[in-house]
């Protein structure tokens, strides 16, 4: 299974969509303009740096993140983040022994008024069926390679709860501020297909 974050459209699916589009022009219904401005409200507005925001606020106060391990909805809604695909979004905290990892077996649910649209490999038959049976072999292949003493959990996403990881803490990081520590936050550590986090060029 490949973890290549370019995905180029197939030329069918390139023709079909510049096809719809055009049709959509001549009628009138869709502007080009209209499909930018969708694009900038998932890329701005809805996307992973949503998710970083909320990851963020937990690395720097205490309670919020008390409050989000609790109730993840709730705290996120503190924040003004949420939607119909957070009916219940349960936050898992990774730590020095534990990394936990998250898909969805049976289809592709992802809280994605949180993390943006899924990536397609997280849709992938490949992804979903082995990260249950062997999530060791699949995270080293994704360039995860983890002690044998740290614990690895997987989380299965469903229709009615769906998962966020919570990344460490990088060290050394005290100095910085809120949204200074979002920019570390990618989508992978928040799905938990990363691990490290990267500070001024350096793994931490």
């Amino acid at each position: 299974m490949g973890h290549n974050h370019a995905h180029p459209k197939k030329a069918w699916q390139a023709i079909r969509t510049e096809a719809i589009e055009s049709l959509l022009n001549e009628i009138n219904v869709l502007s080009s303009d209209d499909v930018d401005q969708v694009v900038r409200h998932y890329e701005e507005n809805v996307g992973p740096r949503t998710g970083a925001s909320v990851i963020a606020r937990a690395w720097v106060d205490p309670g919020f993140k008390k409050r989000l391990l609790a109730d993840g909805l709730a705290a996120c809604e503190e924040l003004g983040i949420g939607g119909p695909e957070t009916e219940l979004l349960h936050v898992v905290e990774n730590t020095p022994a534990v990394h936990n990892v998250v898909v969805c077996t049976l289809c592709s649910c992802y809280p994605w008024p949180i993390l943006g649209l899924p990536p397609a490999w997280y849709k992938s038959s490949a992804y979903r069926s082995r990260l249950v049976r062997e999530p060791r072999k699949v995270l080293s292949e994704l360039g995860v390679v983890l002690a044998d003493e740290i614990e690895v959990r997987v989380w299965d996403s469903v229709s009615e709860i769906r998962y966020l990881v919570m990344p460490e803490r990088p060290d050394n990081t005290e100095h910085l501020s809120e949204s200074e520590l979002i920019d570390l936050i990618s989508r992978d550590h928040m799905i938990g297909v990363a691990r490290t986090i990267e500070l001024n060029g350096q793994e931490n």
